[in-house]
């Protein structure tokens, strides 16, 4: 039996992750018997290797090996593609065909997407399994057959039985040995690898220079969810290798290639996965409640600073205009409290006197604080910010907020930012 790294070189497996070997040294030892595998894993991670690895190291290896993709198979000839048919059997059975069972008898089926099998082909599948035998479709001659089978899917099995869309039998049959192969976001030392290794193959099919990351980039990569696994990396690698200019590729010029990537502002969990615009701007909400809390924070740290100190009047309108600007105070002479803003913010509370000397309390003068801004306000304020800073640039503006272009295009339409004495 072959080692494994033998293994990974000659089925192309980039990676060193603990999981991928478990499944690798897993298929290995089970490949020298005849026992049904099932390799689970989601859409994207590289299962069909598996089947190979086991085929090219069984007894069997000499013998066919044949790859179905159940779900790519119409329900009405599937039984005919798996047993084959009679001449006559049904319109357009001109010939009597051999299914993949019979050709490959003494060889290795793969069932790819096992879990999109009709009920009718399954109780005929688990036939199979059990005895070896089947019937072509309209024939009543048994006939037998000696295959090993190894199913893949990426469908979570046991919800499948309990909405009774595979049979709980079946799946106890082909799931004699389970492999599960992890997703790449559990792989995460292996993404630099395989980008390395599909950067290479896409410069030499192109006749390019070979691209590299930098540091950055690189972190961005490993960072990335992927959903769509190696698949999608692969796609990405492809993409940045065509498209880009300069063959030392950087964090920015990395991002626009992933995504959905949004920023690392802390989100709440849910169960259903969050997208598009309602994502963006529930992150543009937490900016806004951010800065409204800092702000809070400074006004109770002059509150408190006014109430338990001794300080002249210049300092103190020192302190209001630093915290409010002088354009938002307005005093008022003639009153003899000092009004402050409750942490609240909704309300507003006579403050308590400053000093106490020889029985009688001085207070200081009423100030008024303009009501903080809105949510609303909020947002279209950081927007114009983002845009001042920016110069116009829409891009750079919605990369500093955190939200995409095409949300920040949306929201100057909603709040009618277009003019340029608005910005």
């Amino acid at each position: 039996m072959e080692n494994l790294q033998t293994i990974k070189q000659r089925f192309g497996i980039i990676g060193m992750s603990q999981g991928l070997n478990r499944a690798i040294e897993k298929a290995l030892r089970v490949a020298v018997t005849d026992i049904s595998v099932l390799v689970t894993g989601e859409s994207g991670v590289g299962k069909e290797n598996i089947p190979k690895i086991i085929h090219q190291n069984s007894h069997r290896k000499h013998a066919k090996y044949i790859a179905v993709n159940c779900g790519a198979i119409p329900e009405g000839t599937i039984d005919s593609e798996l047993f084959g048919h009679e001449k006559g059997a049904f319109t357009g059975a001109t010939a009597t065909r051999n299914g993949y069972f019979e050709v490959a008898d003494g060889g290795t089926i793969f069932l790819d997407e096992v879990g999109e099998l009709p009920l009718s082909t399954q109780v005929r599948l688990l036939r199979v399994l059990e005895t070896g035998e089947f019937l072509k479709v309209g024939s009543s001659k048994t006939q037998t057959t000696n295959v090993r089978i190894v199913a893949a899917t990426n469908v979570n099995m046991r919800d499948a039985i309990q909405k009774n869309k595979f049979r709980e039998d079946l799946f106890y049959r082909l799931s004699t040995v389970d492999i599960h192969l992890p997703p790449l976001r559990e792989r995460k030392e292996d993404i630099p690898l395989l980008f390395r290794k599909f950067a290479v193959d896409f410069a030499q099919k192109y006749r390019m220079p070979t691209l590299r990351l930098d540091e950055h980039a690189q972190q961005l990569l490993i960072q990335y969810n992927w959903n769509g696994n190696i698949r999608q990396l692969r796609n990405v690698a492809e993409q940045v290798s065509v498209l880009e200019q300069d063959r030392l590729l950087t964090a920015a010029s990395l991002r626009p290639y992933l995504p959905d990537m949004g920023s690392q502002l802390p989100a709440l969990t849910t169960d259903k996965k969050e997208q598009g615009d309602f994502a963006s701007e529930r992150e543009i909400l937490y900016k806004v409640l951010f800065d409204m809390k800092n702000d809070l924070n400074d006004l109770k740290k002059l509150t408190l600073e006014l109430m338990n100190q001794d300080i002249s009047e210049e300092e103190k309108e020192g302190l209001i205009e630093k915290l409010y600007g002088a354009e938002n105070i307005s005093k008022h002479e003639e009153s003899n409290s000092l009004t402050v803003l409750n942490p609240s913010i909704d309300q507003a509370v006579p403050s308590q006197p400053l000093v106490q000397a020889q029985d009688s309390y001085s207070y200081a003068e009423t100030i008024e604080a303009e009501e903080p801004l809105s949510l609303l306000d909020k947002e279209i304020e950081m927007i114009k910010k983002a845009l001042e800073r920016s110069r116009g640039r829409r891009k750079l503006a919605a990369e500093e907020l955190g939200i995409s272009e095409r949300t920040l295009y949306r929201k100057i339409k909603q709040y009618d930012l277009n003019d340029e004495e608005d910005l």
